[in-house]
């Protein structure tokens, strides 16, 4: 019964890692880039919070579905276990995707916040530092740090980080843990 239930999980994984591709477009990285760069663009000018969370959603899903077919199922995976609560076991997968893919950002920056979800500050840290050298507009890893600088009582670099990352997306929810920051955007 048990292995029926593991090939059942294992053939529901492939599939909707299928799926995932189909969506994607296998969109090859260039194109990707093509992509993220046109919605970074947009979201650096977006009108109002509403569009701008439109546009964030839609680099995510690009960063979350990456053009690899293995790195796509194997992070299909990752989501799947992190969902039902399994950090450890989410920390493994993502060790061997940084092992197996270390210029995949995302994967750096799925570990960093597992990391930061067990306290482990520090090696979410790296992880952030990684990501960012990757691809510098990830407002996500930014945001990240901002929120271990607070917990370690650092809201000068807090700060700066939450500045930069609001000239990358003007409407992160984390600019309300600044009061100073917290006045309405306004686009003319």
């Amino acid at each position: 019964m048990r292995a029926a239930l593991a090939a059942a999980h294992r053939i529901v994984l492939a599939l909707a890692a299928v799926l995932l591709l189909v969506t994607n477009g296998f969109a090859g990285e260039a194109e990707d880039r093509a992509n993220l760069d046109q919605l970074f663009a947009q979201l650096k000018v977006a009108p109002d919070a509403s569009t701008a969370a439109t546009i964030s959603q839609q680099i995510w899903s690009i960063w979350t579905n990456p053009s690899n077919p293995d790195l796509a199922r194997r992070m299909f995976e990752v989501l799947a276990v992190r969902s039902s609560g399994n950090v450890t076991g989410s920390m493994q997968l993502l060790d061997k995707i940084v092992d197996d893919f270390p210029t995949y950002a995302e994967g750096w920056n799925q570990r960093a916040t597992m990391r930061y979800l067990v306290s482990d500050f520090e090696g979410s840290l790296a992880d952030i530092e990684k990501v960012l050298e990757l691809e510098p507009r990830h407002f996500g890893a930014l945001s990240g740090r901002v929120l271990i600088y607070l917990a370690q009582g650092k809201r000068a670099l807090a700060l700066k980080d939450m500045a930069t990352a609001l000239t990358i997306h003007p409407f992160l929810n984390e600019r309300q843990l600044f009061p100073e920051l917290a006045q309405e955007m306004v686009r003319i």
